[in-house]
Formats: C-alpha cells, sequence, structure tokens
C-alpha cells in the first residue's frame, strides 16, 4: 500500500494507558472470564506501533501479558488474543470502551 507509513504516521511510536472507560464490560462482552478480567483491568499497557513495508506492526507489554500482531491495512487476519483465544474480528453488541493513550 503506498504511503502506508505515511498514513498512520501520528500513530506510530510508543504510547502508554492514561485513563479507561467501560473495558470492564468490553471484556465481558468479548467473553474473557473473571479472573482474566481482573488481571486485565489492573493492566496498563504500553503499546508500540510501527510499519515494516505493507505491514503494522502493534506490540502491547503489560504485566498482564506482552502480545504482538502484524497485518495489512484492509485485510482480514487472525489474532490471538491476551487471554489466548482466536480470532478474526471483535463484535461488541455495541459495547463502547475508550482507552485514551498518550505518546511516551
Amino acid at each position: 500500500m503506498p504511503g502506508l507509513a505515511i498514513m498512520i504516521e501520528p500513530f506510530l511510536g510508543t504510547w502508554k494507558l492514561v485513563s479507561s472507560e467501560n473495558f470492564e464490560e468490553y471484556m465481558k462482552q468479548l467473553g474473557m472470564s473473571t479472573a482474566a478480567r481482573n488481571l486485565a483491568g489492573l493492566a496498563k499497557p504500553r503499546i508500540s506501533i510501527s510499519v515494516n513495508g505493507d505491514e503494522v506492526n502493534i506490540k502491547t507489554e503489560s504485566s498482564f501479558k506482552n502480545t504482538e500482531i502484524s497485518f495489512k491495512l484492509g485485510e482480514e487476519f487472525d489474532e490471538t488474543t491476551a487471554d489466548n483465544r482466536k480470532v478474526k474480528e471483535y463484535a461488541m453488541n455495541k459495547t463502547v470502551s475508550t482507552r485514551i493513550y498518550e505518546k511516551v
């Protein structure tokens, strides 16, 4: 995809979680266990976003679990969630969770 790095440039870099709203309900809608939700709710993840050719890479590091995904924009991809579920996409029944990050 031409200009991918330019298109997502504002998102590139490392980010830390500043605040979170309705994340518990979001995780519940994902079907996460109570124990996993409790652990994930305590985590303050750092997210690093980078581009390698035509792939976007997102690395998430937290006390709960570290994950990394790579994908091409506009293409479906498989992902293993932090609680080890295999997914293709999230459908949240209109549940909105807002997580605010600031650039490190």
